[in-house]
């Protein structure tokens, strides 16, 4: 099983946003919305990973993220999306260009 790590990116008072990587790559993201009793995540991988690897994945994802952050819920529902990344798009310019610049050096 790879060792998965997790980069806030956005939060909300009901939610979340995070990147998710292996130690050699940038494998997807992750929109977690908590409500009165069950948490909705949005699980969005790349191509190249596995189906078993993904439910290794919402597993961690329920441990590490949604367990943490909310004490009692009923149900974690969670819709995966397989794909492949065609970009970030923002009004500001040079957030593009940072995040750009970032991915290249990985």
């Amino acid at each position: 099983m790879p060792t998965y790590h997790f980069e806030r990116i956005a939060r909300t008072p009901q939610s979340e946003q995070w990147r998710i990587e292996t130690d050699t790559a940038a494998i997807g993201r992750v929109d977690v919305h908590f409500t009165g009793s069950k948490t909705y995540g949005t699980l969005v991988v790349s191509t190249q990973v596995a189906d078993d690897a993904i439910e290794e994945l919402i597993a961690e994802i329920d441990v590490r993220i949604v367990s943490t952050a909310d004490e009692y819920r009923e149900d974690f529902v969670v819709t995966v999306w397989r794909g492949t990344e065609f970009g970030t798009y923002s009004e500001d310019e040079t957030a593009d260009l940072d995040e750009t610049e970032d991915d290249d050096d990985r």
